[in-house]
């Protein structure tokens, strides 16, 4: 078990205000970036992390991870728990949802097959995967309006 690192919040505070990397923090206090991002965590000072497992409940392969479908979900994602993301891939994850949505089409996945599209069962009083991460989205951009 390591010992606890003995960094002073205040300077700490004032560093990542100034601009300093995890890097140079780290070596400027004399412990390894993972104990500085603890005692950034400690302190108040990291950035909340967000959580995809909503958007994308599958375990993807690494292959998958950065396809279309997996970055238009997780931008997605970010949006509607009130992260921030860039205009264009806003509006490009927001067009390739409405898209499946008005196609009454899903998306699946299988590790070894990847991203796919299905169509949404007729008759069924829940809505898509898409469309409810879509909804999730939409209801984030409201909030942020």
């Amino acid at each position: 078990m390591g010992r606890k690192a003995d960094i002073d919040r205040e300077e700490l505070g004032r560093l990542v205000g100034a601009g300093w990397s995890n890097a140079e923090l780290a070596g400027h206090f004399g412990v390894t970036v993972s104990g500085v991002l603890q005692a950034k965590r400690a302190a108040g000072l990291a950035k909340p992390m967000l959580d995809h497992g909503k958007a994308i409940p599958w375990k993807l392969d690494r292959a998958h991870n950065q396809t279309g479908p997996a970055t238009n979900l997780r931008n997605l994602s970010v949006i509607a728990q009130g992260g921030t993301v860039p205009a264009v891939k806003v509006n490009t994850a927001l067009r390739w949802a409405r898209g499946l949505v008005e196609r009454g089409a899903d998306i699946a996945y299988e590790p070894g097959k990847g991203f796919y599209e299905i169509p949404v069962a007729s008759g069924g009083d829940s809505p898509s995967h898409v469309e409810k991460v879509l909804k999730d989205a939409l209801e984030g951009l409201e909030r942020l309006a």
